[in-house]
């Protein structure tokens, strides 16, 4: 990116977000790549999440610590020291103390809901040496992923101390499905509409992480919006000449699946672990790896064990992703069916994706047929996108993959070739630097009448 933009070119940017840049997760990779190059004098961070920025990663950090939500540092120091000693001060510290009998699994989930969404709807406190900190960075403009209320108000309270405008980046649909179902009596759906009306008082320019995000948002918001996703470094593309088959007389049609298991894709995946089943019974030769996070594989990895033809590899490192993905001869991309999840992905581009398209392998896309992701496969024209929860068209479709050689060839070249076009790192992130540029310079805020027509929607939405 440096020979695309000069060093003034970059803007002074502060980000403020939950997690940190690093490589650990979908959104630290994202932000890692799009802020690949950036003079580290020229940003800034300010993360909520409990680690340290990645190795390699230039800039100025601060972490906003736990002591500064007190209602939630104070309760969980209370159930740390209730579970370590639940009868404290009946028995004498050499005896060993019992543990806490665990609450049934239904009851834990729905207790562990309510307390993210008090917590998150708790009040924080910006400390004068966080506030003196924000304006020692002089950002130009305030870069914010948001995704929770206390993010937005974070985001806000740096916007105010710098009198910056903030581009709020969306990666999901989380401003019509956070809190949805009720949570705390409903109190915090209430403060997530109005956090994201403040949020977007302060902001002079949008992004989201698909088009049709983007253009959604930009219609819902009146702001201009701009689509930005993961984008893969050079190096990591496929040879454009280089056949998807690296063994020539390889006996086996190697499937592989990289990703995680949550929002209920362990299911979707569980279907075509099914079909390939079903074709290997049939003398297909094929085989599907699966490589998910370490904490998914122990929550859902006994939904694929036994399964013939299906393998449970080991998590994988970000380094590891691309060489996996180009020794693969066909990539696997599964979304949810639940109407729950549909909602909340229908504008989410996987982190995965672009990496998908840039190694230049075929991809089977398993999710509805609206969702961003799977319109993504067919815009690129990279694969075979099954829209529907139909068992019989998935079995055929990915028989059609296995079986027929040319057509693997075909559709991985042309996603490689949209990748070359519209994911590549040094091209994607200096488009990046132009939006944030022309954000600094913008006014901020909605234009009143607007602010009050979608205020009254958010309500109907209610």
């Amino acid at each position: 990116m440096s020979n695309l933009l000069s060093r003034e070119e970059f803007p002074r940017v502060l980000i403020v977000s939950g997690p940190v840049l690093d490589r650990s997760t979908g959104t630290g990779i994202t932000l890692s790549n799009l802020f690949a190059g950036w003079p580290p004098d020229r940003l800034s961070q300010l993360y909520l999440e409990d680690r340290e920025p990645g190795p390699g990663i230039g800039g100025t950090f601060r972490r906003f610590v736990l002591e500064n939500a007190p209602v939630e540092h104070h309760v969980l120091r209370l159930w740390h020291r209730i579970r370590r000693h639940p009868t404290s001060g009946t028995v004498g510290p050499e005896v060993e103390q019992p543990a806490v009998a665990p609450l049934p699994g239904p009851l834990r989930a729905r207790l562990r809901i309510q307390l993210r969404a008090f917590f998150d709807l708790s009040p924080i406190r910006v400390p004068h040496d966080v506030r003196a900190w924000l304006r020692a960075q002089r950002p130009e403009v305030i870069y914010t992923t948001i995704g929770s209320i206390r993010v937005m108000r974070l985001a806000v309270v740096a916007a105010e101390e710098c009198r910056v405008p903030l581009v709020p980046h969306f990666m999901d649909d989380w401003p019509s499905t956070l809190y949805a179902q009720g949570q705390v009596l409903g109190l915090p759906r209430l403060a997530v509409r109005a956090g994201v009306g403040e949020t977007l008082r302060h902001s002079s320019y949008g992004m989201g992480i698909s088009g049709p995000m983007a253009r959604e948002y930009e219609r819902r918001y009146r702001l201009p919006f701009a689509a930005f996703g993961n984008c893969v470094n050079a190096a990591e593309f496929a040879a454009p000449d280089a056949s998807p088959d690296l063994e020539q007389d390889r006996p086996v049609v190697e499937l592989v699946y990289v990703g995680g298991l949550h929002l209920d894709r362990w299911r979707s995946l569980r279907r075509v672990c099914d079909a390939v089943g079903l074709l290997a019974a049939r003398d297909v030769p094929v085989r599907l790896t699966v490589h998910a996070p370490t904490a998914d594989l122990v929550h859902y990895g006994d939904a694929f064990a036994g399964l013939s033809a299906v393998r449970l590899g080991r998590s994988l490192d970000s380094a590891e992703v691309g060489a996996v993905l180009r020794r693969s001869d066909v990539l696997v991309h599964v979304e949810s069916f639940a109407a729950e999840h549909r909602r909340y992905t229908r504008y989410s581009l996987s982190t995965k994706i672009p990496q998908y398209l840039a190694a230049g392998r075929p991809v089977l896309g398993f999710g509805p047929a609206e969702l961003a992701s799977m319109a993504h496969i067919g815009a690129a024209r990279a694969g075979v996108v099954v829209g529907v929860d139909d068992p019989t068209a998935l079995a055929t479709e990915l028989s059609r993959l296995c079986t027929d050689r040319a057509l693997r060839d075909r559709l991985g070249g042309q996603g490689l070739a949209y990748a070359v076009r519209h994911h590549r790192a040094d091209q994607v992130a200096a488009r990046f630097a132009e939006v944030l540029r022309e954000a600094a310079g913008r006014p901020t805020g909605l234009p009143p009448a607007h602010r009050r027509r979608l205020q009254a929607a958010e309500v109907s939405r209610g």
